[in-house]
């Protein structure tokens, strides 16, 4: 069975294959929505990709929420990434002397018969100064809970032990096997 995994990251590409091989990017622009609720985002990205894609289909989106301002950027890491950077979230938790925070990740699955899926991974951890040179994107700055070292310093094979994204993963590979 293939499943066509809609995203421009060969990143996230790279840590799905780890634990579902069957799957295969398509790298097309969906139309993002701008939502604090990630599953909205996500029922309107499998809407897009579906006016493409008459397969089995899933979209991700990954969210980072920081304690201090009140769970944002959430949903709109991607738009604050942009605009500040890992650097500028890092300020921004040191700022308020509040380091906590939470990743998220919600994978949205669906197949021809357009019922739509979701699997959602969480790990719980800290804002630290920008450390390690590995993963991508605002790992550098996210150490795990009972981690000493980012996400920016683990190698790949670590961070899919327990990364968010690895637990949606493996909830949607456990559908997979039953359905």
């Amino acid at each position: 069975m293939v499943i066509y995994f809609v995203t421009g990251s060969k990143d996230k590409l790279i840590e799905a294959q780890q634990i579902i091989p069957e799957i295969k990017q398509v790298s097309f622009d969906l139309p993002e929505i701008q939502s604090l609720d990630a599953r909205e985002i996500i029922r309107h990205k499998l809407n897009e990709a579906l006016k493409t894609i008459d397969d089995a289909v899933i979209v991700e989106d990954t969210a980072l929420h920081l304690d201090c301002i009140n769970s944002l950027p959430g949903p709109l890491i991607k738009w604050f990434m942009n605009a500040v950077k890992k650097e500028g979230l890092w300020r921004i938790a040191d700022l308020h002397k509040d380091y906590g925070a939470t990743a998220r990740t919600i994978i949205g699955y669906t197949s021809k018969e357009q019922v739509f899926h979701f699997f959602e991974g969480e790990l719980k951890g800290t804002i630290v100064e920008p450390k390690g040179d590995k993963g991508f994107g605002w790992d550098a700055i996210f150490q795990p809970d009972n981690y000493s070292v980012s996400m920016g310093e683990l190698s790949l094979e670590e961070k899919n032990k327990i990364s968010m994204r690895s637990i949606a993963f493996k909830k949607l590979r456990e559908f997979l096997l039953v359905n």
